[in-house]
């Protein structure tokens, strides 16, 4: 009697093809050094993630191996790598080194690699936050790197909960994340928006075409005013300054506006 096996590769294939194509597992592999005794890298292990959760799966990471049990490793991965090699130690010793190393540096030396290679735009770069709620207890402990989960402004409208804020920069081409940075939950956006345009002055002179930021009101404040003003930068003005109203009902009641295409149209006031 022949035994028949059936692997399901689905769109997997696709992920893992733009993992190759991007070097993702050689860009980690060339920053946290495999162990020789570890049948697979820390890079792999990341890939088994990725594909793992952009593989319409919900169920808990311990179970990562039960989820390629019935896929064409060989193709996902390389030759000799089976489901089993990605138990729940090798993934946690992987996020240990990852978080050793830094996740948010990281995450933007990937993501830079990536946009230069596939040439991607970074004139404009559009900057921003997100929350994300938790449950449960969480403690920082003695680690005075880790970030703190605490309640602050929820932009899921959960104040009940307790959460951590992401930073988050993409490019205008494509929509490309290349530079994420996780804060304490009850950060405001006027701080994180002033760090990241502080940083962004000498990264913007270097580059010999100009760069633009963008961001919303956040990013106008009185105490952001000295370090911007170095910038190119597009926001919105705060409805909380009084000089905003005062011109928005300068500009209605002003004719002289300039058609812009598809229905729009914009003054200028200095």
């Amino acid at each position: 009697m022949n035994t028949i096996k059936v692997e399901r590769l689905d769109h997997l294939g696709v992920i893992a093809s733009v993992i190759k194509d991007l070097g993702i597992i050689e860009l980690i592999d060339s920053r946290l050094k495999p162990d020789g005794q570890e049948e697979v890298t820390t890079g792999e292990a990341v890939a088994a993630m990725i594909i793992n959760g952009l593989g319409f799966s919900d169920r808990p990471l311990y179970l990562t191996p039960q989820f390629f049990e019935n896929k064409p490793m060989e193709l996902l991965f390389r030759e000799g790598v089976g489901a089993e090699h990605f138990n729940r130690s090798k993934l946690g010793r992987s996020l240990d080194a990852i978080y050793s190393y830094g996740t948010d540096l990281l995450f933007s030396e990937i993501a830079s690699a990536g946009c230069q290679q596939e040439h991607l735009a970074l004139r404009f770069n559009s900057l921003d936050t997100s929350s994300f709620s938790l449950t449960g207890a969480y403690s920082s402990g003695t680690d005075e790197h880790a970030i703190k989960i605490t309640y602050g402004h929820s932009k899921d409208h959960r104040p009940d909960l307790k959460q951590a804020l992401l930073e988050l920069m993409v490019s205008q081409d494509g929509g490309v994340p290349f530079f994420s940075k996780t804060w304490d939950g009850n950060t405001a956006d006027t701080v994180i928006f002033k760090e990241r345009a502080g940083a962004l002055i000498n990264e913007f002179k270097k580059t010999e075409s100009p760069r633009y930021l963008i961001a919303d009101s956040k990013l106008y404040t009185q105490e952001n005013a000295n370090i911007i003003k170095h910038l190119f930068y597009i926001t919105r003005i705060p409805g909380t300054l009084s000089l905003e109203q005062q011109v928005i009902r300068q500009a209605l009641a002003d004719q002289t506006w300039i058609p812009l295409g598809d229905g729009y149209r914009y003054q200028r006031i200095e």
